[in-house]
């Protein structure tokens, strides 16, 4: 496996290659989330977004920053941090996951959500991963889901070590950059790894001039295909 510095000069080629590129909304459709969210008076969110222009099928856009919008709106509010964690959901999921409808809709019928959105949040807001890591227990919700909550809902200052997403996708990408978060962390545990991976974003994110969440994007957009074309 590759020393942290060696993991930053291999990313230095890939962000020069990529750095004019920016995440785009994620298109989903909100006929096929509908009847799992009616049931759980929470249809409301498919609202959110804009129509994608000349779809037949009605489908609409979403993008991060309409997630930072409804997190300002949000407040303490536990209905709307509910909102905010559907919406993330069906941000996560686009048009490609199909099971992203039927797991929200067992997270909405999970008696714990409400508690477990209001404590992780709090956890993140304090800068406690581990702890938001350990702590989310949600029918339905695993770590590529639930990591992408705890992006959404940390309003920290930029120079914090915010929270990132950490998914199969970003996985592949730093598995093949030859990085190893149990070997960086010295330990199994998921929430020690996960805290790892953030530190170590961040790290390498400074000196290459970008945001850690950018670098983020990046390891999701390649998906594993690292080497320089």
């Amino acid at each position: 496996m590759t020393s942290e510095g060696d993991t930053a000069e291999r990313l230095r080629p890939l962000v020069e290659l990529h750095r004019e590129r920016r995440q785009a909304p994620v298109r989903f459709r909100p006929d096929t989330w509908r009847p799992w969210l009616e049931h759980h008076q929470a249809a409301h969110v498919l609202g959110l977004g804009a129509e994608e222009p000349g779809s037949p099928s009605g489908d609409r856009l979403l993008s991060r920053a309409d997630l930072a919008e409804l997190r300002q709106a949000t407040g303490d509010s536990p209905d709307g941090l509910r909102d905010l964690f559907v919406a993330v959901m069906i941000w996560g999921s686009g048009t490609s996951n199909g099971r992203g409808p039927r797991y929200t809709a067992a997270a909405l019928s999970d008696t714990r959500l409400p508690h477990v959105l209001t404590t992780t949040r709090n956890a993140v807001r304090s800068g406690e991963l581990r702890e938001a890591y350990v702590q989310f227990a949600v029918r339905g919700v695993g770590r590529s889901f639930f990591t992408k909550w705890f992006a959404a809902v940390d309003d920290r200052e930029a120079t914090c070590e915010r929270a990132l997403i950490l998914d199969d996708r970003v996985f592949r990408s730093l598995n093949a950059l030859g990085w190893s978060s149990k070997e960086a962390a010295d330990s199994r545990r998921w929430s020690a790894r996960y805290v790892t991976y953030v530190i170590a974003m961040h790290s390498w994110a400074r000196p290459l001039g970008v945001t850690a969440a950018w670098l983020e994007w990046l390891m999701f957009h390649l998906n594993g295909q690292v080497d320089i074309p």
